[in-house]
């Protein structure tokens, strides 16, 4: 049975104790342990290489049902281990072929992996989105219509450059404020990363997103970091700030490693 399984790594920390894992199953519904090194350990899970094999995960990442309940249970053995200390996160999907693979990386990969846990102690992952509606469809074609209907075409023609000339400006503006936003935060955040922007069809949300914005704040400045978002999100009536977290420092401390 041993070869139809693989060591799917979810993160690595310091040297922890396995009945902290206690409970916790992984993406198959697999019990999760530890794979110790010398300093480090690896926190992973077996599962079976028919449908978490190299081909099998090509296939299965392109299922968007599938691909959300594999990264909601990655995320939650990640953040279960987040709450004994830090973390440094694997980016989903990293396979490898037994343990002693795993324990070979973290042997490689030492001084980088101590360095990153060192730079996110006593620091976690915070999430602000910002939302315009500027950058939805515009709106009062059907009365610009009505215009050309009764008038002349120059007429339906200035009308028209003036909607599209105040939709520019609106998201213009937008743009303008989700970086005051982003700057704001950044300065009081110890690192900060902007990711593009999620597709609608996957939020549901027919708004403009303008910005996905990651910040790394020190446990002692998280007051301080939500008053400010709230702040701004009065300051910028045509945005609607969202803040999430705080979570383990995916945008931070993940190490891209290869599995198999």
């Amino acid at each position: 049975m041993a070869e139809h399984l693989g060591t799917w790594v979810y993160c690595v920390t310091r040297q922890l104790r396995d009945e902290r894992l206690a409970l916790l199953t992984g993406v198959d519904r697999e019990p999760v342990r530890s794979v110790k090194g010398p300093d480090l350990a690896a926190v992973v899970g077996s599962v079976d290489l028919q449908e978490f094999g190299e081909e099998p995960l090509r296939r299965n990442l392109e299922n968007l049902s599938w691909l959300d309940n594999c990264a909601r249970s990655h995320h939650r053995v990640i953040q279960a281990v987040a709450r004994s200390g830090p973390v440094v996160p694997m980016r989903l999907a990293v396979v490898f072929h037994d343990d002693a693979r795993v324990g070979t990386m973290l042997e490689e990969r030492t001084d980088d992996l101590a360095s990153a846990l060192s730079r996110i102690d006593g620091r976690a992952e915070w999430g602000v989105k910002a939302f315009s509606d500027a950058g939805a469809s515009e709106e009062g074609s059907d009365t610009a219509s009505d215009e050309l209907d009764r008038g002349p075409g120059t007429a339906y023609l200035r009308r028209r450059r003036a909607q599209l000339s105040a939709h520019e400006r609106a998201r213009n503006a937008a743009a303008m404020g989700a970086e005051a936003v982003h700057k704001a935060l950044s300065t009081i955040s110890e690192a900060a990363r902007r990711h593009p922007p999620q597709d609608e069809r996957l939020r549901g949300d027919p708004s403009w997103m303008i910005l996905n914005g990651a910040y790394l704040v020190e446990d002692n400045r998280v007051d301080q970091f939500v008053e400010t978002a709230r702040a701004l999100d009065d300051e910028h009536p045509g945005l609607r700030l969202e803040l999430t977290g705080p979570w383990p420092p995916y945008s931070f401390a993940t190490v891209e490693e290869r599995g198999f």
